[in-house]
C-alpha cells in the first residue's frame, strides 16, 4: 500500500532504506552542550521505529551561533560521545545524520558569556530582541572553517551525512535575505553576493570531505516574511545549491519570527508540501518535504504525486517512533498521533525545558519509564474515558492487566471532544480514534453509560483503580451567572446552541478565548466555498478576506487580568491571538464583571463600574476537579491513584503522563 514510502532511496553513494527522514529537532537533554544517555536513548527508540534517516541536530560547532542549548561538536573531546550517539541509530538499520547551524543574529548572548551575536549586517533581531555585529571579513572565513572542522568532525565520529541549517532565520537565511543582509561588499547586495557566504561555504566544506560524503541542507521554501525571499526566489536557490555540491535538499516554511503558522493544527497537514514541489521541479537531486505532514497516507501520495522524493517526519516521530514501522505493518490505526499542540515540544522548549510530548509519556524518557508485562496480572478499574482514563486502561491491559473502564456518557473521549471544536483543533479527535483501536486491541472491557458507584466497587471487588474523574466548569461568584441567557462554554463546544447577534464571554484564558473564535466564526465562509468563489474568480481577493473574517455574530471578551490567554504556551498564543484580532473580536481587560440581569453585563474597571448590553452571555471561567468517587476511595481499602482533572484541572499531558505513571508504579 506504501510502496513509495518505503522504497529505498540514494543520496550520493549511501543509501537509506525508506523515504522517512527524521530531522533535527531542539530537544534540550543536556545544559552543558553535551551528548548524554538521554539523547543517545532517544534517538535509538526513533532508529528502531523505522525511519530511514534519523538526524541529530540542531549541533553547535561554534559558540557564537548559539541560539539554544543543544549539544556541541566543537571540540575533539566530543567525538567519543558522538560516536555513541551515531552507533546507536546505526545499530537500529537507519542512517545517521548531523545537523550543523550557526543562529547569527538569533544567537543569544545570555548563551555566549555576553559575547555580542554576529551576522551579516547590523539589523535589529525581533526574535532575539538584540542587535549584532555586523561580520568581517576575518569573521566570515572564521565562520566558514569551523563550520567545516565540526563537519569533519561529524565525518570522524561515523556520521553518514551532514546537514546544514539554512533555513529558520538563522545565519545562512540571514545572509540569503536582502532584509536582513544590508552589506555593500561582495557578501552582499545582488543575488550573486548574497549566496556568497554559503555558496563558498558548501564548495570548501565538499572538497575538505571529499566527493562522496552526502552534504545537505535544509533551507526555507518561503520566509514569510515581508520584505524576504519569497517561494518565487527559492528555486534559484536550490540550483545554486545543487551547483556547488549540495546532494539533497529538506524544504521547510519559514523563519522563526514569521507570522503564518509554521506548526501550529492552523496549518492543514501537509500544507507546505507545495513548496517542496516548487524546489523539486528546479533541481535533480532528493528532496525532502516537511511541516505537518502527520499520516501514511499523505506521506504516500506526496511521494507518489511527486512532488517530494522523502518526508520529514518531525514531531510525528517524538509522538510515536513506531510510525514507520506501524505503516509499513499496514497497522496505521495504532499510530499514536501528533496532534500538533505544540505544547509538549516546542513549548517546553521556547520555556528552557527539556522536550516531551503530551500524547507519548515515553517520549525524552525511554530508559527512565518502561511498563514490562506483568507476571501478576490484577484486575483493573479505571473510572472515566477521558485522556486519562483512556491512557491508564492500554497501559494497564498492555501490560497483561484485565481492565474495565467505566465511562458515565455514552462514547469515551471525555473533554477531547470539546477541546476539538473551535476552529483548527480537530486534530485532538485523531486521540479518541488512536484510542479505541487500541483499546479494541488489547481487549479493554469498556462499560459505557455507566457511573461508577460504591456499589459497583464492592461488587466487582477490582485490585486496583484508577480514577479519572475529570472536571466540570466552574461557576464564579458573579450575580445572575444562572440567568437563563447565561450558556456554559462548554455547552456551547458540546451542543451549539442557537444564540443571539451580540455575545459577551466570561473569561479570557483557553477555553474563553477559544470559545469565543468558535462563535466568531459562525456566518463565515467554509474552506470549500471559499475555494470555489476563488478558483471561479467570484468574488475580489479583498471581498474574500473580509468573509472568511467577519461573521454573523459580535463577541466581547471579559478578563480580570492584565492580559488574555495567559494559561497558553509561546507557540499557540500568538496564534489565537491574532485569529482574535482577524475576527474583530474586543477584548475587555482589567475588568470583573459583576453582575448580570437580562443580558446587561455589569463590570467594574479601573475603579468605575460600567456596563454593556448582550443578547447571551457565555461562561468561559475555568473548571474544577470531579471527585464524587474518589474522594470516598480510601473507605474501600483497595490501593488507587487519582489522576489527571480529578487530582487538579490541567492540561490533556498532564492526564496521559499520570494515567501513564500511575500503571508504571502498580506494585505487582
Amino acid at each position: 500500500m506504501f510502496s513509495k514510502l518505503f522504497e529505498p532511496i540514494n543520496i550520493n553513494k549511501v543509501t537509506a532504506r525508506n523515504r522517512i527522514f527524521y530531522p533535527a529537532l531542539a530537544l534540550m537533554y543536556s545544559m552543558d552542550n553535551t551528548i548524554n544517555e538521554r539523547y543517545i536513548n532517544y534517538f535509538r527508540e526513533r532508529a528502531r521505529g523505522g525511519a530511514g534517516i534519523v538526524t541529530v541536530g540542531p549541533v553547535l560547532f561554534c559558540k557564537t551561533g548559539t541560539g539554544v542549548i543543544a549539544p556541541s561538536i566543537e571540540f575533539e573531546e566530543s567525538i567519543p560521545e558522538f560516536r555513541k550517539v551515531v552507533k546507536a541509530i546505526k545499530d537500529e538499520g537507519a542512517l545517521a545524520w548531523i545537523q550543523l547551524y550557526h543562529a547569527g543574529a538569533y544567537s543569544y548572548r545570555a548563551l555566549m558569556g555576553g559575547e555580542q551575536s554576529i551576522a551579516p549586517s547590523a539589523v535589529y533581531s525581533n526574535y532575539a530582541k538584540d542587535t549584532p555585529r555586523e561580520m568581517t571579513i576575518e569573521d566570515i572565513n572564521r565562520v566558514h572553517e569551523m563550520f567545516i572542522q565540526g563537519a569533519e568532525k561529524a565525518k570522524e565520529a561515523g556520521f553518514d551525512g551532514v546537514e546544514l541549517l539554512g533555513s529558520a532565520g538563522y545565519l545562512i537565511t540571514q545572509f540569503l535575505s536582502p532584509l536582513k543582509n544590508q552589506r555593500t561588499d561582495e557578501y552582499g547586495g545582488s543575488f550573486e553576493n548574497r549566496t556568497r557566504f554559503i555558496r563558498e561555504l558548501i564548495e570548501k566544506m565538499r572538497l575538505r570531505l571529499g566527493p562522496d560524503f552526502p552534504i545537505t541542507i535544509r533551507m526555507a521554501g518561503n520566509d514569510f516574511v515581508a520584505g524576504s525571499n519569497t517561494d518565487a526566489d527559492m528555486p534559484a536557490i536550490a540550483m545554486m545549491y545543487e551547483k556547488a555540491g549540495i546532494d539533497a535538499i529538506s524544504v521547510t516554511g519559514g523563519w522563526h519570527e514569521s507570522r503564518v503558522p509554521q506548526l501550529a493544527m492552523e496549518l492543514p497537514r501537509g500544507g507546505f508540501a507545495f513548496l517542496a514541489k516548487n524546489i523539486k521541479d528546479a533541481v535533480s537531486i532528493p528532496v525532502i518535504a516537511s511541516n505537518r505532514i502527520s499520516e501514511p497516507h499523505l506521506a504516500e501520495q506526496i511521494i507518489r504525486d511527486g512532488m517530494a522524493d522523502m518526508v520529514s517526519l518531525g514531531r510525528v516521530l517524538i509522538a510515536d517512533p513506531y510510525w514507520p514501522k506501524k505503516a509499513m505493518e499496514l497497522r496505521e490505526d495504532e499510530i499514536r498521533p501528533c496532534v500538533a499542540c505544540s505544547q509538549g515540544c516546542a513549548d517546553e522548549f521556547f520555556s528552557g525545558r527539556p522536550v516531551m510530548c503530551i500524547a507519548n509519556a515515553e517520549a525524552g524518557f525511554e530508559e527512565e519509564r518502561i511498563i514490562p508485562e506483568t507476571d501478576n496480572p490484577k484486575n483493573i478499574m479505571v473510572i472515566g474515558a477521558g485522556p486519562g482514563g483512556l491512557e491508564a486502561a492500554y497501559r494497564a491491559a498492555k501490560a497483561g492487566h484485565k481492565v474495565t473502564l467505566y465511562e458515565k456518557k455514552d462514547t469515551i473521549g471525555g473533554q477531547l471532544w470539546i477541546a476539538g471544536t473551535p476552529p483548527n483543533k480537530q486534530e485532538l479527535w485523531e486521540l479518541i480514534r488512536y484510542y479505541e483501536a487500541v483499546l479494541n486491541k488489547y481487549n479493554v472491557d469498556v462499560r459505557l453509560g455507566t457511573e461508577v458507584t460504591p456499589e459497583i466497587i464492592k461488587k466487582e471487588k477490582p485490585d486496583y483503580i484508577i480514577a479519572a474523574e475529570g472536571a466540570e466548569p466552574l461557576i464564579p461568584p458573579i450575580e445572575g451567572i444562572s440567568s437563563p441567557e447565561v450558556i456554559l462554554a462548554w455547552t456551547i463546544l458540546d451542543e451549539d446552541p442557537p444564540i443571539g447577534k451580540n455575545i459577551a464571554v466570561i473569561g479570557g484564558g483557553s477555553v474563553g478565548l477559544e470559545t469565543a473564535e468558535f462563535i466568531a466564526e459562525k456566518g463565515t465562509l467554509d474552506a470549500e466555498t471559499l475555494y470555489f468563489l476563488f478558483k471561479n474568480d467570484a468574488v475580489s481577493v479583498d471581498r474574500l478576506k473580509e468573509l472568511i473574517h467577519h461573521g454573523s455574530k459580535k463577541v466581547t471578551v471579559f478578563e480580570m487580568r492584565p492580559k488574555v490567554a495567559m494559561d497558553m504556551g509561546k507557540s499557540n498564543r500568538w496564534v489565537l491571538l491574532g485569529n482574535i484580532d482577524k475576527m474583530n473580536i474586543d477584548l475587555v481587560t482589567d475588568s470583573k464583571v459583576v453582575s448580570i440581569t437580562d443580558g446587561l453585563v455589569k463590570y467594574e474597571k479601573d475603579g468605575e463600574i460600567l456596563e454593556m448590553q448582550f443578547d447571551n452571555v457565555v461562561n468561559g471561567a475555568g473548571s474544577k476537579s470531579v471527585n464524587k468517587i474518589s474522594s470516598l476511595l480510601d473507605g474501600f481499602g483497595i490501593p488507587y491513584a487519582v489522576i489527571g482533572d480529578g487530582l487538579q484541572p490541567g492540561r490533556i499531558d498532564n492526564a496521559i503522563h499520570q494515567a501513564y505513571l500511575a500503571v508504571m508504579n502498580m506494585h505487582d
